[in-house]
């Protein structure tokens, strides 16, 4: 099996070392992963400058782009770095949770959605804590849940992301799959001077509060619990086509448009 193993946190993080460590015998490791650290990258994909490929290792590689250039290059055409095409990507493990609304942001998270978007199953793996201290635990969480994972041929099209608490192993109190949270922002904008008097902005806030719900990914994590929460691609609110069924008929859409499946 060959399986691709990325990042945001960038080549030099704790959490990739931790995670290529972890999963040791599991098959062809290869690593491709960001020269440096592109947290809340989101699914960006570099367009506008040249990528720069630097080979580190037989199977090891960083990129001066995002997680998303990561994964493309990896994989995609004549060109790939991987050969043969890998069988898995993982990406993480991130250090800081990505839960709820803030997967939109992650960096994490849209490497293992381009390995998806690319036909292969993807898992993303973060500790929730800002300074995790106990990666050995969130190590052999991993070993855990990916066993899981490949033993089940259900999963072959899988997206799937775990947050682990940051605790002992033998304070995880087990595993729960859940639904991503609410969280309420509290993000500020806040306008700085530089030295020559110039104004630019700095992205900050408060640490992020969640509501209150025990089935959410940060209800699971912050009692005790690995948070497993399987993802989709297809954002469509198909229980919304009934609020918009009045804007066809408005603009006296017949045939084709009337015939699509949607509920009524």
């Amino acid at each position: 099996m060959n399986i691709l193993l990325t990042n945001d946190d960038g080549i030099d993080a704790v959490g990739l070392a931790t995670l290529r460590r972890a999963l040791e015998g599991f098959g062809d490791l290869w690593v491709v992963a960001p020269e440096r650290e592109q947290s809340a990258a989101s699914h960006a994909l570099t367009l506008l400058d040249p990528l720069r490929v630097r080979r580190l290792g037989e199977r090891a590689f960083t990129v001066s782009g995002t997680p998303t250039d990561c994964v493309l290059v990896a994989v995609r055409g004549i060109h790939g770095l991987m050969e043969p095409k890998p069988d898995l990507v993982i990406s993480g493990i991130n250090q800081g949770p990505n839960m709820g609304d803030d997967v939109t942001y992650s960096g994490t998270v849209a490497a293992a959605i381009e390995g998806r978007l690319l036909g292969l199953p993807a898992l993303a793996f973060s500790n929730a804590a800002w300074h995790p201290e106990q990666w050995d635990a969130s190590a052999e969480v991993v070993r855990r849940i990916l066993k899981l994972f490949l033993g089940d041929p259900r999963l072959s099209d899988a997206l799937v992301n775990v947050n682990i608490p940051d605790l002992p192993l033998e304070g995880i109190l087990g595993v729960c799959v859940t639904h991503l949270g609410k969280r309420r922002y509290r993000d500020e904008i806040e306008a700085r001077t530089d030295p020559r008097g110039r104004m630019y902005y700095w992205i900050g806030g408060e640490p992020p509060v969640w509501e209150p719900d025990p089935l959410s990914d940060f209800g699971a994590v912050s009692s005790g619990y690995v948070s497993v929460t399987p993802l989709r691609m297809d954002w469509t609110a198909r229980d919304a086509f009934e609020l918009f069924a009045p804007w066809e008929r408005s603009w006296g859409a017949r045939s084709g448009c009337e015939s699509s499946e949607k509920p009524r």
